[in-house]
């Protein structure tokens, strides 16, 4: 039988083959120079997504993420534990927050919030309360609502910025009415001078879906800690990502124990000795299988850690650069009176460049879109455009405030093309070519 060291060389053998003709390929993929040269050939690579001239994301990983992955595969820890642990204290003081709970995705985020908030008994928000949610968002923003009974209330969106339209919120207030849930659109801040004035004079929680959003800013400070939670993705396309994940921020002590409690089946395992939630005995053998809240399992793993420590690392100048690259896509349409670019609110992360026709371009969108994939630029909604009109707002305990004009003029006319973390000059350049030369 082989022993333990002659496995582990064998093990690294293998590792470090794959890791070479993945990353590799990965070069190939994304070399600036390829890429170009492929463009001509437009009709090969049509349908093949790795393969657009302009794709709406590609890879933040180099050599440390595989390093790392491999470092975690040798020492067969895989299931969370100290690296984890360390992304999500570098994650907090990144953020200026005093925790941070990993999940394994931005959507697991948002119902690990919303589950921690209504089930703190210390907390106002129960079964048949209300929030106030924008008609613009990822489903995932919602479904946790839904889950603990509590209703939505829809308010349209800026036309403008793509957030939460701030003056329609007062007329949705009733005295059922609990909680804000804002969402920060494609990087792009909320005003929250204005949210936390309401919050404050209708006696509102003010809760964060920053999925989309990491490292913008409103007033020098980190959109994720204007409320009492804020939640992050790390799927792919984010600013980073860790194959899958997601993250929970919040200063509140109480309500990072039940963070920490209901994102492993509701078990005091992972909580302090000195906590606010249970009582510990002590004993490390009946601590371990104590459940006091109806949890989930929601982990990640050491794998997504690891990746995440190295994107850290990376992150200012990961957003550096895109900040960059929305000047130059702000410079080349600023006079083009047919496309309405978004607004910026402080200072936006740009998780993408959305677009509302108008114009001579409105009610284009087919033609302009078809153009846009056979030429080699990839596009997509923005977010799932106007919400309220898919089926499965049939299960959903929901009202609709007012008139929602502006979340079906995106959903008619709106899309965003991609933003990435190298100089898209040339990608913007040859974008605008194709919208002058068409439109």
């Amino acid at each position: 039988m082989a022993s333990s060291n002659e496995h582990k060389a064998k093990l690294k053998n293998k590792l470090n083959f794959i890791n070479s003709i993945g990353f590799e390929h990965f070069e190939k993929i994304y070399d600036r120079t390829n890429v170009e040269a492929l463009a001509p050939n437009l009709k090969e690579l049509k349908g093949k997504n790795k393969n657009f001239y302009y794709p709406l994301s590609i890879n933040t990983w180099d050599s440390k993420e595989y390093d790392a992955i491999n470092k975690v595969v040798l020492s067969q820890n895989f299931t969370m534990g100290a690296k984890v642990k360390e992304f999500e204290e570098k994650f907090a003081k990144y953020m200026g927050s005093k925790y941070a709970v990993m999940v394994n995705s931005g959507s697991s985020a948002n119902l690990l919030m919303i589950a921690s908030l209504v089930l703190d008994k210390n907390i106002d928000l129960n079964e048949g309360d209300e929030v106030i949610v924008p008609t613009l968002s990822w489903a995932t923003t919602y479904y946790p609502l839904q889950q603990y009974k509590l209703k939505a209330k829809f308010v349209d969106i800026n036309l403008d910025t793509l957030n939460i339209n701030e003056d329609a919120i007062i007329s949705a207030i009733s005295k059922k009415t609990k909680a804000i849930f804002a969402v920060n659109v494609l990087g792009n801040p909320c005003k929250f001078r204005k949210l936390h004035e309401i919050c404050k004079k209708y006696n509102l929680i003010l809760i964060e879906d920053n999925c989309e959003s990491l490292g913008a800013k409103y007033n020098d400070k980190y959109c994720g800690t204007f409320g009492i939670t804020g939640s992050f993705s790390f799927y792919f396309s984010h600013h980073i990502h860790t194959i899958e994940g997601g993250m929970v921020i919040t200063n509140n002590e109480r309500t990072y124990h039940h963070l920490l409690s209901l994102r492993a089946h509701g078990w005091i395992r992972d909580l302090p000795k000195d906590n606010k939630i249970f009582n510990k005995k002590g004993d490390s053998f009946e601590d371990s299988f104590v459940f006091v809240l109806p949890g989930y399992n929601l982990r990640p793993n050491e794998i997504n850690g690891c990746i995440g420590i190295e994107q850290l690392k990376k992150v200012n100048n990961i957003i550096k650069q895109r900040r960059e690259n929305a000047k130059i896509f702000k410079s080349l349409f600023k006079d083009n009176q047919n496309l309405q670019l978004q607004k910026e609110i402080g200072k936006s992360s740009w998780f993408g460049f959305s677009i509302i026709l108008k114009g001579k371009l409105k009610n284009k969108r087919p033609e302009i879109l078809k153009i846009l994939r056979e030429k080699g630029i990839e596009t997509r909604p923005i977010i799932s455009g106007n919400f309220l009109k898919y089926p499965v707002t049939k299960f959903l305990d929901y009202k609709v405030c007012g008139e929602i004009n502006n979340s079906k003029e995106i959903d008619n006319n709106g899309f965003f093309i991609g933003n990435n973390h190298v100089d898209m000059e040339k990608e913007l350049e040859y974008f605008k070519s194709v919208i002058n030369k068409y439109f």
